[in-house]
């Protein structure tokens, strides 16, 4: 068993230097009666095939009243089902050679499996499997309620700035339902009853709301009649699925708050509000923010961490959702330094950027940095499937997985420019300093 792990280990890593390289991405995809949307990528690179689902369901689908929902039920997606006994999901791939998991955030859910080829079909009667036979009772809910609680206490509650996101969004959404983030909260996680389980099930886990991507060493007419087999026979699901249609309200202030933690160095955060993936101004965003931090020459590394020393550690990232979402902008401070002279440093940085033309060389080195970032998300089987997935369910649009990238490098300094006055403004913005607890 070792011995057979380790090769198919040797297989994923070897996959990530072949899989990738710059190469048009052909997939073709099909939707069955039942709704569920189908894309297949055949790739004979490496013995190797990647199942992803995704279920077009969130944080942001869930009851006020009980936030944490969606993440909890991923969790009870592997406890078991009508045919498959209660914790034999990960064993059943583990002994096929494979490996499996899943991740929850305010958009979709994706399950992932990734299995030596021969082993497509067991994937598929297991994904199939749960979609049609999960097995949700009070075993399982007081076993996942146990472990969803377990693990917002080690990532959230005891983290050095585990709450970050948590206390962010909350003060940046008053209206939409991305004001809470996936982990939810304790007491609603054990106020869900098993029957509010069996609801969300029967109304989002069903295949007119799911994407089912395989990519990999497949044969695509083999591979249509084994999904055939086992998906086609699930019924419709009987809701009508409606996203939230809730629009945030623009934000007419600055949000000034303050957070104490369990740390030992200060931290200031700046969250603007900017448009949802996909957009123009998305695109322009994500290039500035790469600009701000990628990489140890990037603008606030090189300021504030190498030049000026206030702080050890500074970046930016865009935060992409569905729905218009938020770009963030932090640094964490030096020893003695306070974060309100932090926060001034930071500033000036963020002027400099509204106020002026990056150079010609900044624009072309994050150029390059996108392209990489390209050929690495595509340099796997399951990087491959779960960005046809992406495409897919939350861009609708599957062949941007080839055309995304030209987006970008339309992508001009006066955009970045433009889009630095248009969402940078302090009253756009939620600004938090994070303090450490006093004892």
């Amino acid at each position: 068993m070792k011995s057979k792990i380790l090769f198919f280990v040797l297989f994923i890593l070897s996959s990530m230097f072949t899989f990738g390289k710059g190469r048009e991405i052909k997939f073709t995809e099909f939707d069955l009666q039942n709704g569920l949307h189908v894309i297949l990528h055949e790739d004979h690179t490496t013995p190797i095939v990647a199942i992803v689902t995704v279920y077009h369901v969130g944080s942001k689908n869930e009851n006020p009243q009980r936030t944490g929902f969606a993440h909890f039920f991923e969790h009870l997606m592997f406890e078991g089902s009508k045919y498959i006994k209660r914790g034999q999901f990960d064993k059943i791939m583990e002994n096929a050679g494979g490996t499996n998991n899943a991740t929850t955030s305010q958009d979709r859910t994706l399950y992932y499996d990734i299995l030596p080829s021969n082993q497509l079909e067991l994937g598929l009667w297991v994904e199939s499997e749960r979609m049609l036979h999960l097995k949700i009772d009070s075993v399982g809910v007081e076993t996942q309620r146990k472990v969803v609680k377990e693990e917002r206490r080690q990532r959230y509650d005891n983290q050095p700035y585990g709450s970050l996101f948590e206390e962010v969004f909350k003060r940046a959404y008053k209206k939409h339902p991305y004001r809470w983030v996936p982990i939810g909260s304790v007491q609603y996680i054990d106020k869900a009853t098993i029957d509010e389980f069996m609801d969300f099930y029967h109304h989002y886990y069903v295949p007119n709301n799911a994407t089912l991507v395989i990519a990999g060493d497949i044969n695509p007419k083999k591979t249509k009649e084994m999904i055939k087999k086992y998906f086609a026979g699930i019924p419709r699901g009987k809701y009508k699925i409606k996203q939230p249609q809730i629009v945030e309200p623009p934000q007419t202030q600055e949000i000034r708050d303050t957070v104490y933690d369990k740390i030992q160095l200060p931290m200031v955060i700046y969250a603007y509000h900017m448009p949802a993936l996909g957009t123009p101004d998305y695109y322009a965003m994500d290039m500035l923010t790469t600009l701000l931090s990628r990489g140890e020459s990037s603008r606030l590394k090189k300021e504030l961490v190498d030049k000026q020393q206030k702080a050890v550690n500074s970046g930016a990232f865009v935060y992409p959702l569905e729905d218009p979402g938020l770009a963030m902008i932090y640094s964490i401070a030096n020893a003695g330094v306070k974060a309100n002279e932090l926060d001034s440093l930071m500033q000036v940085e963020i002027e400099k950027v509204k106020n002026n033309l990056i150079s010609k060389h900044e624009l072309e080195k994050i150029r390059n940095q996108v392209e990489t970032d390209f050929v690495k998300q595509n340099s796997t089987v399951n990087g491959v499937a779960s960005n046809l997935a992406t495409y897919h369910v939350l861009y609708k649009n599957t062949n941007l997985i080839n055309k995304e990238i030209d987006r970008y490098m339309k992508v001009t300094r006066e955009d970045i420019k433009r889009v630095a006055d248009k969402y940078l403004r302090n009253e756009n913005r939620v600004v938090l300093y994070y303090l450490p607890k006093k004892n």
